[in-house]
């Protein structure tokens, strides 16, 4: 067993976006490559609804897939054909934009926690893929308790268990509930980039503290080990293989080169933008 440690940390800080909704960005453009497949990453945290009601109005994506988490609270997803489907209290939802799709994200309820990122894909995938909405709730979620805490499998697989998965870019994703004091260790391929973010509490994890809303990066090693601090702690996990592409990002685009992006900017502007129906599946 080779423990992983953490080689790099990204605190959150206070941002605006969407229709004016406070949220804590983590992730950005100043760490692309290093934790690639993973892109942008924020979280959601508020007990004032006025923070979150406006919401993300309906705008466009091109060549990632956005993975949603909600904790608590309820977040409703739109896109352009008119499906619409709310996810709350555990649940997370998965956007394949691939060639281009046109979504909205609605949150709501008394208090919103939880988190998204947007997970790149392979260039053979970007423009081939036609866009596909999934949104994971209750009953496709396995839970596994153990001493001290419980891990919920949203995507992926979890010591031969398997969880729902899209078909780019495959990504192991647990959301980990730890008491007081409390560890787990787990076993990660060796491959993947793999990636903790702190969404409620402090946690050491391989020697380092993590404090709250910080994505860590770990490095080589086959296993993972997480200890809440005093107060407990729920940490997402991420894991996943690296693209090792380019990438050319702008706003919710993200493709591989520049003139790919001025394409797609043309696009947009001249109506050609959606190239593919989107996809269901079992929503």
């Amino acid at each position: 067993m080779k423990i992983r440690k953490v080689i790099e940390k990204v605190q959150g800080v206070r941002a605006t976006d969407g229709a004016g909704v406070s949220l804590v960005r983590v992730l950005g453009h100043d760490n692309v490559y290093n934790f690639d497949p993973f892109l942008m990453l924020d979280s959601f945290d508020s007990e004032d609804p006025r923070d979150y009601q406006a919401g993300f109005p309906t705008h466009p994506h091109r060549g990632i897939e956005t993975v949603s988490y909600i904790a608590k609270g309820s977040m409703t997803h739109g896109d352009h054909l008119g499906t619409r489907q709310t996810i709350s209290n555990g649940e997370a939802q998965w956007l394949t934009a691939g060639s281009g799709a046109f979504h909205s994200e609605l949150p709501a309820g008394d208090s919103l926690l939880g988190l998204q990122f947007w997970l790149n894909m392979p260039k053979n995938a970007k423009m081939k893929a036609a866009p596909a909405y999934h949104g994971i709730t209750r009953d496709e979620i396995q839970e596994f308790p153990f001493k001290g805490g419980m891990l919920r499998l949203i995507t992926g697989e979890y010591e031969g268990h398997r969880g729902w998965q899209g078909k780019y870019l495959p990504l192991d994703y647990y959301d980990i509930h730890l008491d007081a004091h409390a560890s787990i260790t787990l076993k990660v391929k060796e491959e993947n980039t793999v990636m903790l973010f702190t969404l409620v509490g402090d946690v050491v994890s391989g020697g380092s503290s993590v404090p709250e809303k910080t994505a860590a990066r770990l490095g080589e090693g086959d296993s993972v080990t997480i200890e809440a601090g005093k107060d407990g702690a729920e940490v997402m996990l991420m894991s996943a293989p690296p693209t090792g592409e380019p990438i050319a990002w702008y706003g919710p685009i993200v493709m591989n080169t520049q003139s790919e992006l001025r394409t797609a900017l043309r696009e947009l502007n001249d109506g050609t933008f959606i190239k593919q129906k989107i996809e269901y599946s079992d929503i």
